[in-house]
């Protein structure tokens, strides 16, 4: 009498149709309850971990989103930050779209976005495809491409400033009279100042962007470009077939971020021009700044710079929705 073994835990019956017998089957998962799971986060050191997380939680809370809560408030009230501040409902809101330098700075602020990516976005590209063809002088290429971004934004707006000197003894007039042209009033003239302020602001910005888009073409696999050189593929075809397809996720975030940056310019713009000439180049975040600072209005300028948020919230969400296929293919 020969004895029989038990069937494995876990394995189907033996008269199973369709199941070999002595097969096992798939392991069942046991469910753990609520019990449970919080005795293992607490011996897996949850206590701790929740205890040196909640510091930064408060700190972030409070010097983050406690502002952004106040001033949710704020918007909806009329104050000084010296007096009582009173409820005033969306008389802000109202104020602000009724004036008439709303939609001057809106345009000017449009078209300083619209002029930065025309010119600023496709640079740092380009400058990063040079660069890391340098084999050798790479190292150094890429410390004098971001060395105006550790000059500070109002030195470097000033060091502009002389540039733009109206008088023929100004820098960029002066090479200009070497070809019997100029002087030109580059920051005077209605129609260059924010050509003028746009370059300033891209020389001063584009190293950051040349150092995250090199970061990008240094992880392509190059087995890709031997893959497309054998092929007969130009210099010209690699670019668009291997090198642009492997930067498109890339791109497409600093792209947002550019979009989201220029539409708050404004040191730029303040310290070069003041806003003028003909308030040509006055900018939304100017004209908070005037709202709070010069006209005691904060309340106002609350409200404008919650108009502004929404405004970028939306621009953002579409965008996320039109190049949600592109980034993912």
């Amino acid at each position: 009498m020969t004895a029989t073994a038990p069937p494995l835990l876990g394995a189907p019956a033996a008269d199973d149709p369709g199941v070999t017998p002595g097969m096992p089957g798939p392991p069942r998962r046991r469910r753990r309850s609520p019990g449970a799971a919080v005795a293992a986060w607490l011996r897996g050191g949850g206590v701790p971990t929740l205890l040196m997380f909640v510091p930064l939680l408060l700190t972030f809370g409070y010097f983050a989103w406690w502002p952004i809560l106040k001033s949710l408030i704020l918007a909806f009230q009329h104050t000084d930050l010296m007096t009582e501040p009173t409820w005033v409902g969306l008389r802000n809101f109202e104020r602000v779209l009724a004036d008439p330098l709303l939609w001057t700075a809106a345009g000017n602020t449009v078209w300083f976005a619209t002029l930065a990516l025309v010119i600023g976005f496709p640079l740092p590209i380009l400058m990063a495809m040079v660069m890391a063809e340098l084999r050798r002088s790479r190292q150094i290429s890429s410390v004098l491409v971001y060395l105006p971004v550790i000059i500070p934004p109002v030195v470097s707006v000033l060091l502009w400033k002389q540039f733009y000197d109206p008088s023929a003894s100004g820098l960029f007039n002066t090479v200009l009279g070497w070809f019997g042209l100029g002087p030109v009033g580059w920051l005077q003239d209605p129609v260059m100042a924010m050509p003028s302020i746009v370059i300033q602001a891209t020389w001063a910005t584009a190293g950051t962007a040349t150092i995250i888009y090199l970061a990008a073409l240094m992880s392509i696999q190059a087995e890709l470009y031997d893959a497309a050189e054998v092929d007969g593929a130009s210099v010209l075809q690699r670019t668009w077939h291997v090198t642009l397809p492997q930067l498109r996720s890339v791109i497409l975030l600093m792209l947002l971020l550019q979009i989201i940056g220029t539409m708050q310019v404004f040191t730029d713009p303040f310290v070069m021009t003041g806003g003028g000439p003909e308030n040509r180049t006055v900018t939304l975040l100017m004209l908070i700044y005037n709202y709070a600072f010069l006209s005691g209005d904060f309340g106002k300028a609350t409200a404008l710079s919650l108009l502004l948020a929404v405004v970028l919230s939306v621009i953002s969400a579409v965008y996320l929705r039109l190049t949600r296929k592109w980034s993912e293919s």
